[in-house]
């Protein structure tokens, strides 16, 4: 593995990326098992004249970096992340895409997590800052995403602060957080045809929306629970925020 490659484990995943960008696989390596069904992604390799390799269980281990490869990892290259151009939001306002805006989330399973549900409730789009506890797109990320990665594009920003203010002409931002928030309630007009769509934000795992971001925010609103523990997990969290914003349209 170079630096500047990531390796992609379990088959969900390793064939979420190929129906989505089979050029992007750079080298393959599976288990004996494993490779019984993966014939067409062989194939492929093969003819564009790339590695493709069955290798001992020890092997696959130390190539995928974690005992959890699911039998094969695909290594692709890991790409920079560029910031949303003017033009892009417009045209994510004009098809009333839906936009998940991550506030450094720091947990690569959590993003992997976050990533998997968007997918599923169709959040194409996820912006993130350029901050140091902001995890990025990993191979932990593309494993637990569960093929999701291959069904979102991730954004980074300089301030997400400064972007949701450049963002509400054109979208009502929901952010959620724990405490001095409204309980989580259904309103009218986010379901009007000339209503905005819905930017949702979510916070770190441990300290939540940076104050400067809350306040950015056209709103903020939290889920209600029994009181016996303070909040959910920030990527249970999102399923239940996702599902109310974007599942429910």
């Amino acid at each position: 593995m170079r630096a500047n490659e990531l390796s992609v484990c379990g088959l969900t995943a390793v064939r979420a990326l190929f129906a989505q960008d089979a050029g992007a696989i750079k080298r393959l390596y599976f288990d004996y098992p494993t490779g019984r069904r993966i014939g067409v992604i062989c194939k492929a390799l093969a003819a564009a004249r790339k590695i493709y390799r069955c290798v001992e269980p020890a092997e696959l281990e130390k190539i995928a970096g974690t005992v959890h490869h699911g039998g094969i990892v695909a290594v692709i290259e890991q790409r920079g992340l560029r910031p949303p151009r003017p033009e892009d939001v417009r045209r994510w306002a004009r098809e009333r895409a839906p936009l998940l805006l991550l506030d450094r989330i720091g947990n690569a399973h959590n993003l992997g997590a976050i990533v998997r549900t968007a997918a599923f409730f169709g959040v194409a789009q996820i912006v993130v800052p350029d901050h140091p506890e902001q995890a990025l797109p990993s191979g932990a990320t593309h494993r637990v995403a569960e093929g999701g990665m291959a069904r979102v594009e991730f954004s980074r920003v300089k301030s997400l602060a400064e972007f949701i203010r450049e963002l509400r002409p054109f979208y009502h931002v929901i952010g959620a957080a724990v405490s001095g928030a409204a309980p989580l309630e259904r309103r009218p007009e986010s379901t009007a045809p000339n209503a905005k769509s819905i930017a949702l934000v979510l916070g770190n795992e441990e300290h939540g929306l940076a104050p400067e971001v809350a306040a950015a925010c056209d709103r903020l609103v939290r889920i209600s629970g029994s009181g016996a523990i303070e909040s959910l997990n920030v990527a249970a969290a999102a399923a239940v925020l996702c599902w109310e914003f974007f599942g429910r349209r």
